[in-house]
């Protein structure tokens, strides 16, 4: 029997449809074991990675990474808040505790990238005040606001314009989402006694190219170097 191929009915996109097409005549083909074992078993990752919502960096992607294999949790400029147990509601934070608490992952990664719109924001509205707000309750402008410290550890005046100083500014927010993640008691514990392992990453969004940082020195290096050129050289042949 034929399957049917006729859109069924509902409010998705039509390219979103497409793509599900895609992905049934693709990888769900060739890896329905795979997915059957992951409901039967459950997920195990023994990574999470902290990333920012922007739709040009996908960790899965970036790190070629199966379903299963990465627990991700993705919100405006890869931030978490730091420690604050009340009665507020924690999004990053509880994402946070299940994968340490439930899931047990090993290692935490928090990807930052360029061209970030949360740090540039934070920017703008830094260097001018009466930039207009994204909407009266501006969750955005309140959610931002963390990267204050950030920004204070670069001193001096804030610019906006100069790529130099946001891809700086990006590189501290990441610095300060690693400061925010040590003041949980659940990392602090399992992390001295090396049951988990915090890492830092950032993504070029043009050129593809994947730092890393090395908390000894507070730089960020770039990894894979030679992959990384092979690839430059066969994309211009």
């Amino acid at each position: 029997m034929q399957a049917d191929d006729s859109n069924t009915p509902g409010d998705l996109p039509p390219h979103l449809i497409e793509g599900y097409k895609v992905f049934l005549a693709g990888r769900f083909r060739s890896e329905q074991a795979r997915f059957r074992n992951l409901s039967i078993k459950g997920q195990r990752p023994t990574t999470m990675v902290i990333g920012c919502c922007d739709s040009r960096v996908a960790p899965e992607a970036i790190f070629d990474a199966g379903p299963g294999e990465l627990f991700v949790l993705r919100n405006v400029a890869a931030l978490v808040p730091p420690y604050e147990p009340d009665d507020h509601f924690h999004g990053a934070s509880a994402a946070l505790e299940y994968a340490i608490m439930a899931l047990e992952v090993e290692h935490i990664v928090v990807l930052g990238h360029a061209q970030c719109g949360g740090v540039r924001a934070f920017a703008d509205i830094t260097a001018n005040p009466d930039t207009p707000r994204l909407s009266h309750s501006d969750f955005i402008g309140d959610w931002i606001k963390m990267l204050a410290p950030a920004m204070e550890r670069l001193g001096g005046a804030v610019d906006p314009e100069n790529p130099a100083y946001l891809q700086q500014l990006e590189f501290e927010a990441i610095k300060l989402t690693l400061s925010h993640l040590r003041s949980f008691p659940m990392v602090q514990v399992l992390e001295r006694r090396g049951y988990l392992h915090l890492h830092a990453a950032y993504f070029g969004v043009s050129d593809g190219r994947l730092l890393a940082l090395d908390e000894a020195s507070g730089e960020f290096r770039p990894i894979a170097e030679g992959a990384h050129a092979a690839a430059l050289q066969e994309s211009r042949l």
